[in-house]
This record gives structure tokens, sequence and C-alpha cells, in this order.
């Protein structure tokens, strides 16, 4: 009989079992807008429930949920938001990612799927649903990457300097974000966000609302299929990747490439991996997630993107991580 004192610490194992237990109470008590009605506020059970419109004991056992996640306080006059949900799952406040949730929330009965995703090698969710078929998606989508984007590309306007530069094509750009943090930054930049219609249709609010509507404009297509505007001093290529094979890839770097004036700078920033592809675990597990929801969706190793970028003739390739723990990375070349 094996030593059970040699065997490894199933624990692990039981914590991914069981991993979607917390996700969900999140996400539930996120979309029933829980945080929000806590809001500088603390009530008890019954009267959460009544504001609520659901049941009385279940969403006491609701709330303990919450409270043992750290949440929720709870104290003698009742629940109230702890200081992670006060910061960022409250509408209105700076940091709010409720939008971001709900987008995961989109997700959860996909996720369920994985299986069939494996077996019949196509998506459980068609992009379609979130890029503009469906309203409701589309906007959670939408809003949900801009969420993200707050906080990522802050830290990309920090590793790459457009100092000097004038004009900037963000391919995929979603929710416009990026090119709005960089004309922020840079008060000579110009911009243009090109994505699907119903896209950029959301992006055009959020870049009013970032204060850059007179720098930062919007440009509905498909990148896939048509002309790319020319005479760029930077192209963006970030977040669209994960959603294309190597010979997309490859074939979109070398048309942002014919989109630069000499001595452009084509930026490329996504969830890449290791060489091997499994690490960080983070970037793996999103290669799945992109596996479930986009036809050709998957995951790169920032070292493959970079050799795309030589192939395709660029110069100083460079290869940079963001500040930990965010999991993305940038790549970056200049047309000779």
């Amino acid at each position: 009989m094996t030593d059970l004192r040699e065997m490894p610490d199933p624990a692990p194992l039981m914590a991914l079992s069981t991993a979607y237990w917390g996700a969900q109470t999140l996400l539930t008590a996120n979309r029933l807008g829980l945080f929000a009605l806590l809001d500088g506020r603390r009530l008890a059970a019954p009267a959460v429930a009544v504001e609520l419109g659901t049941a009385e004991r279940q969403t006491r056992l609701l709330l303990n949920a919450c409270v043992g996640l750290g949440l929720l306080e709870r104290g003698d006059d009742g629940y109230g938001n702890g200081p992670l949900a006060q910061a960022f799952l409250v509408p209105g406040r700076p940091g709010f990612l409720g939008d971001a949730l709900r987008y995961s929330d989109d997700l959860y009965a996909t996720w369920g799927r994985l299986g069939e995703a494996l077996a019949s090698g196509r998506p459980q969710l068609p992009a379609e649903d979130y890029l503009g078929r469906d309203a409701d998606q589309t906007r959670h989508f939408v809003r949900g990457m801009h969420d993200r984007a707050l906080a990522i590309g802050r830290a990309l306007v920090s590793i790459v300097d457009l100092s000097g530069r004038r004009r900037l094509l963000d391919l995929g750009g979603g929710p416009g974000t990026y090119s709005a943090l960089f004309a922020q930054r840079h008060a000579d930049l110009q911009a243009t966000v090109l994505d699907l219609p119903d896209v950029v249709a959301i992006a055009g609010e959020i870049i009013a609302e970032l204060g850059v509507a007179d720098r930062v404009g919007t440009l509905a297509g498909d990148y896939k299929a048509m002309d790319l505007p020319g005479g760029n001093d930077v192209v963006l290529i970030s977040g669209v990747f994960h959603r294309e094979t190597e010979a997309r890839c490859r074939d979109l770097i070398a048309r942002a490439r014919d989109a630069l004036v000499p001595g452009g700078l084509l930026v490329a920033s996504d969830v890449f991996t290791d060489a091997g592809g499994s690490q960080p675990a983070f970037a793996a597990l999103f290669g799945l997630n992109m596996m479930l929801t986009a036809e050709d969706g998957g995951v790169h190793s920032d070292a493959d993107v970079a050799s795309w970028l030589l192939d395709a003739g660029l110069d100083g390739i460079e290869r940079q991580p963001f500040p930990p723990p965010m999991p993305h990375r940038v790549v970056m070349g200049v047309r000779p």
C-alpha cells in the first residue's frame, strides 16, 4: 500500500473543483445589484431581500457567503460592503469593474461546455453575439473591456513612449480606451479606433467620457478584410492576436507595416505565454477562454510574435512584460 505521508496534498484539487462556487456568488451578487444597494449603508438581511426582490432565507445565505469571501462585512447594524467591494463593485466609483464581471457572467454557462468545444472544435459562444447581434452582451463586452483596459492601458502608456508621434491607428481597438489614454498622455496625438460598427458605437461614448473625442475618432469596419488607412506613425494591435491564427496574425502584421510611415512603430500587446505555451497559468487558461468564444481563438507566445515582426521586415524588435500581476506583454518593431 502507498504510504499516505508520501502523497501530495490534495487540497489544491478540491479548491479547483469548487472554485466556481465563489465565482458564481460574486457574479450573482453583482448581477443583482447587491453592492450598489449597500453603497454607504448597512442593511439587515430582510431589508436586503425586500430591496432585491429575493427570498429572505436564501438571501441571508448569499450575504453570509459574501462575508466569507471578503466581499461584505457584517455587524450588529447589518451587512455592508467591504473595502474591495466598495472600491471596485459600486457603479460610479473610479475603479468600477462591475461591467467586466457582467461579461464574465455571460461566459459562465459557456465554460460549462468546455468538453463540447473540445469534441466539436467549435466555439460555444458565437462571437457575433457579443460583437453586435445581442445588444446586451455587446454592451457588457465592450464596457467590460473598457473597465479592464483602464488599468492595462495606464501600464501600456508608461511602457510605450509615443513622444513626437502624431498619428495612431488602433486596429481592433474595441472600447477605444488605449487610444484615449495615449491621447491624454500626448497632447499632439491624433488616433483612429477601427472596429466593427456596433463596437465603435459604444467606443464613441467611452472616448467622449474620457474627454478626448476631439482627437480620437472611430472607423467602422472589419480589419480582416478592409484596406487599412495609411500614413500612421503608430499602429497599435492590442487584444487582437488572441482571436486569430498564426497566418492571420502574420497577415495583419504585414498590412499594419504597410500602413506605417518609414520609422513608424508597430505595437502588439496581448496576453501572451512563454515559449512553451503553458505559463503563466492565467495566459494558458485565457487561451481556453478564447477557444470557447472565437472561431480561431487561442493564445500565442511573445517569442513567436517577435519572430513574426522580424519576418515582416521590422527592425528594433523589443519585448517587455507589464508590471506584475498583469499577465500582458508588449512586442514592438519599427518599419525601416
